[in-house]
């Protein structure tokens, strides 16, 4: 028997204010076995959607006494990174408070772009790094970092202006709703639930008819959904196969429906218990994601940030950083800019080194 007598696909938009009727945003229902419907919102002197109209809507949906599975285009939580950078518990209810009082997109007049500029919030204080994914973006393959603003097929602005609606919903709501998979990775029978999804997994398997990308995209969400929940699929696809520390890891950061979760020789050795595969992932993700200047940083010569210094360099706007080969144990002064590439003067041949 299918678990929600309703399924609910929602393509998002960042763009503009959260009482802004955006073109973007599209809302389609699945109820039974009929095909999706869009749903439009109510009559108003506004022609599309709102954010904050779309998150009213879904709290007195949700509210019914009639189990829904919500799909929403947009990233629910950010890369462990972030919360490491920033002191953050690993606390997915705690990360919404401190996100929204940072980010306050949520606010009538605030564009994404006010906080990122600095005219609102305090978005300074709490910034990412494009280089920085999730472990779903990474097993999903083409998913851009939640932090990637301004290129093609972003999700930066839809995931910042999305993710204080969600705190929203689960502020008015409480246990009436299951976030998936912050709230468990199984859903309690007959209870509503949200959960993020990525419509590029699904889209091409549905034709266009008329719809435009923005209607296609939440019509695929709600359909496949739908489809998933009838013939069995769902239920394996919200228990992805994932170790138990990438389980804990994905609770904090989040996953996306229907990526799947053991990939290439990871997987294997997973399977064969090997602890030590999870480290050395962990490790070289963070290694990756960290910017070449920051303390502990190893370049690939294996050359270590120890620290920086006020001392002017000898390139253009740089200072001095102190680094130490790993090697030889010598320690020399660097541009910042020369980080990435530095190879020891002692014993790898490298340029001498800057005092410092």
């Amino acid at each position: 028997m299918p678990a929600f007598a309703r399924t609910i696909g929602i393509d998002y938009s960042g763009a503009e204010t959260p009482t802004a009727s955006l073109k973007g945003l599209r809302v389609y229902l699945a109820e039974g076995d009929a095909p999706p419907v869009e749903v439009l919102p109510p009559p108003s002197p506004r022609k599309y959607w709102t954010r904050r109209g779309i998150a009213d809507w879904l709290v007195e949906r949700l509210a019914e006494d009639v189990p829904m599975l919500v799909g929403i285009d947009h990233g629910f939580s950010f890369p462990l990174r972030y919360f490491e950078v920033h002191g953050l518990l690993p606390d997915w209810p705690r990360f919404l408070d401190d996100f929204q009082r940072h980010w306050p997109t949520d606010e009538d007049h605030v564009y994404v772009d006010f906080v990122r500029d600095g005219i609102a919030g305090n978005g300074a204080a709490r910034m990412g790094n494009a280089r920085w994914r999730r472990l779903t973006e990474e097993r999903a393959g083409g998913a851009k970092s939640v932090f990637h603003f301004d290129v093609q097929g972003s999700v930066a602005k839809s995931t910042h202006a999305g993710i204080p609606w969600l705190r929203y919903i689960r502020q008015r709501l409480g246990k009436q709703v299951h976030f998936w998979p912050f709230d468990g990775w199984e859903i309690p029978a007959g209870r509503s639930a949200i959960a993020e999804v990525y419509p590029a997994l699904w889209s091409r398997g549905f034709t266009r008819d008329d719809r435009t990308g923005d209607q296609h995209d939440a019509f695929s969400i709600a359909a496949w959904l739908a489809r998933a929940d009838r013939n069995g699929t769902l239920a394996p696809i919200l228990n992805p196969d994932l170790s138990p520390p990438e389980r804990t890891v994905a609770q904090v950061e989040g996953w996306i429906l229907g990526v799947a979760g053991a990939i290439g020789l990871n997987a294997r050795k997973r399977k064969q218990g090997n602890q030590i595969a999870w480290q050395d992932t962990t490790r070289k993700r963070r290694a990756e994601t960290m910017s070449t200047t920051e303390p502990r940083y190893k370049n690939k010569k294996d050359q270590i940030v120890v620290r920086k210094t006020e001392i002017p360099g000898n390139d253009h706007n740089q200072v001095v950083y102190v680094l130490r080969c790993t090697h030889c144990e010598n320690v020399y002064g660097a541009n910042g800019s020369d980080i990435w590439q530095r190879r020891c003067p002692t014993c790898q041949g490298g340029a001498k080194g800057l005092s410092f």
